[in-house]
């Protein structure tokens, strides 16, 4: 589950997948089986997978323990071996690294 606090030290990598409404299933389908190895990777959290409405996106947030080892997690082979098939499967991918600025709830 994802742990969105300020006084966090994780890292979080937002990434937004672009893809043609008729291949969002197929690309979300196989993000959810790269989530379940990056799920067996030191310094793993959470990834939790959305999907646009209008079928035109995917959003992939990541919780690592540190940018070092998510960074490793990327550059494994295993991991590595089906973006080939990804990229046939989208339009753009814009990934970016943040941190918890704030953060409102409704209690």
């Amino acid at each position: 589950m994802p742990h969105i606090q300020t006084a966090n030290q994780m890292v979080t990598q937002i990434t937004v997948i672009e893809a043609e409404p008729e291949k969002q299933n197929e690309a979300l389908s196989l993000m959810a089986e790269r989530a379940r190895f990056m799920a067996r990777q030191p310094g793993f959290v959470s990834i939790s997978l959305h999907r646009s409405l209008d079928g035109r996106r995917i959003i992939n947030y990541i919780q690592w323990q540190n940018r070092e080892l998510l960074q490793s997690a990327h550059q494994s082979p295993d991991f590595r071996k089906a973006w080939g098939k990804f990229d046939d499967l989208t339009d753009q991918i814009d990934p970016h690294l943040y941190e918890v600025a704030q953060v409102l709830d409704a209690r």
